[in-house]
């Protein structure tokens, strides 16, 4: 189950499927950090529990790139980069309707309601309100029998709860397939989940210090509606996926 795109000594680096949980969420279902815990046991004779380092996560529903450190030091100086702006997070999207530009930088307030499991765009003065920053640009529209999409590619600014999902939501083009955020809108056969894959990420290695790149392929029946995905060539958004490249 393990799509291993890098590792070594100090940080490992994966492509989370759709419908796997980034951490336990103290079920029995499958999530990223037991399997990787289970991956390093089988290379390992040191007997116990594997240290891995949580530095970023994705949604359940959310397929795309996740590095893990091996070690706390390369944990800390990786979540040093999160919190930063230095690590670079992109993804690809599928979105209902056409934004009102074809490129922009949304700027929000975002409330989590725990209980619920769910964020709200809220007044920067609301208690616990967090802001919420993201760029896209629209990659290639189509018109389909769920009406009209764009593929958007998005530089997540910050790391908010489901902030991606909410603040497209909220200024009116909702991620297709987004139940949660967009109970009636269109339905894909064959698409499952959000039309919403972490499609690169790039920061510096803790140890070496050398620059890291990495990209997939998102998988999904609707990302190969378009065109930018399907021809999988180096001037697509999609270009020389699923590969890893070091500075």
């Amino acid at each position: 189950m393990l799509n291993i795109l890098y590792e070594d000594d100090q940080i490992i680096v994966v492509e989370k499927p759709v419908g796997i949980e980034s951490q336990s969420n103290r079920t029995f279902e499958p999530d990223m950090v037991s399997e990787v815990k289970k991956h390093i046991n089988s290379l390992s004779p040191k007997k116990g529990e594997p240290y891995v380092g949580v530095i970023h996560r994705l949604d359940k529903p959310v397929g795309g790139i996740l590095v893990f450190g091996k070690t706390k030091e390369a944990a800390g100086a990786l979540s040093k980069q999160v919190s930063g702006h230095q690590m670079e997070k992109k993804y690809l999207a599928v979105i209902c309707g056409k934004p009102v530009d074809n490129f922009g930088t949304y700027v929000d307030y975002l409330w989590k309601d725990g209980k619920n499991n769910i964020s709200k765009i809220v007044d920067k003065g609301i208690t616990d309100a967090k802001r919420a920053e993201l760029s896209y640009r629209v990659l290639e529209e189509l018109e389909g029998e769920e009406g009209p999409l764009c593929l958007v590619e998005i530089d997540l600014k910050t790391g908010r709860h489901h902030q991606i999902r909410v603040q497209f939501s909220g200024h009116g083009t909702p991620l297709l397939g987004d139940l949660k955020y967009n109970p009636a809108g269109p339905k894909v056969a064959g698409q499952r989940n959000v039309a919403l894959c972490a499609w690169k990420l790039a920061f510096t290695h803790p140890g070496n210090k050398k620059k890291m790149e990495f990209t997939v392929k998102p998988q999904g029946t609707i990302f190969n509606k378009f065109n930018k995905i399907s021809e999988d060539s180096p001037t697509s958004a999609g270009g020389g996926m699923n590969r890893q490249k070091q500075a």
